[in-house]
């Protein structure tokens, strides 16, 4: 089987083995980018698993910046959003990285298209020389015998170039599916994200902690101080009003009598007026 292949390939001209080559480059570099996604992802894991606090001096670029601007993020009101952080400089700093991983997810699809540019090109060679044959002129029968051969031997290189480019495309796409469904680069990318969100909301609020006043126990105890003087002073400002209240109702209750006494004063001095009047108007008329 092996022999009948190694004919096969033998029969493909060179622009069918650059399209063959094409393919089977498209399926290496595609699973050589997988492992090295997948082993600088486990770099990342690692130095983030080695990390006991905030201060933890990380030895990739983006994981240090990561942690610089999420801690900026922290200091300043307001929630902080650690996945927008972490998405951003992953797109900053990790370019490359992602590159690959746009390769990793397109090879399949590469492979498959490199496949039928192939099988196109071998069968329209074929057919090529087919018409070539079939359209040539007849001569001797040693002639006519010699060019069939010659041409069929043509055709048949045409289809060992359509066949071997399908071959190669199918098989390599195959391969690429499979390590992709076992071992997702994007399934450990996000897998790398969530880990650095989790430690960062795990972290953070310890480091906040000791710059506050008001989180360490000598800002706490300042704090109730004065929330106790406060409070007494407000009471004191109550009673005060209260008082002032009271003291408000006894002039008005005295002021209530006097207005009342007036009125009674009033219509005592209106009663004699009235009868001091009218002994004076029957004196006048005598």
């Amino acid at each position: 089987m092996t022999d009948t292949i190694l004919a096969g390939i033998s029969l493909i001209d060179a622009t069918g083995l650059t399209i063959l080559g094409m393919t089977l480059s498209t399926l290496v570099l595609g699973l050589c980018a997988n492992l090295w996604l997948r082993g600088r992802y486990a770099v990342l894991e690692r130095d983030l698993g080695g990390a006991d606090g905030v201060e933890q001096d990380f030895r990739h670029r983006v994981l240090r910046n990561i942690l610089r601007e999420a801690d900026e993020a922290a200091r300043r009101p307001g929630e902080p959003n650690f996945q927008a952080i972490i998405e951003e400089r992953f797109h900053k700093d990790l370019r490359p990285m992602l590159l690959a991983e746009r390769f990793v997810r397109g090879a399949t699809g590469l492979a498959i298209i490199l496949g039928l540019l192939g099988t196109f090109y071998g069968l329209t060679l074929s057919i090529g020389r087919i018409v070539e044959l079939v359209a040539g002129e007849a001569g001797a029968t040693a002639d006519i015998t010699q060019g069939v051969s010659q041409g069929l031997s043509h055709a048949l290189s045409g289809m060992a170039v359509a066949f071997s480019n399908s071959l190669v495309g199918v098989l390599s796409a195959v391969i690429l599916t499979v390590v992709g469904m076992l071992w997702n680069v994007s399934d450990r990318r996000n897998a790398v994200m969530v880990q650095i969100e989790t430690y960062l909301d795990r972290m953070l609020p310890k480091a906040g902690a000791g710059t506050g006043v008001a989180h360490s126990p000598a800002g706490l105890e300042g704090a109730m101080a004065r929330l106790d003087a406060a409070v007494a002073r407000f009471e004191s400002a109550l009673h005060r009003f209260a008082s002032t209240t009271g003291e408000f109702h006894d002039f008005n209750a005295h002021l209530k009598d006097n207005v009342q006494r007036l009125s009674l004063a009033f219509g005592d001095m209106s009663t004699t007026l009235k009868e001091q009047l009218g002994p004076l108007r029957h004196g006048g008329r005598g």
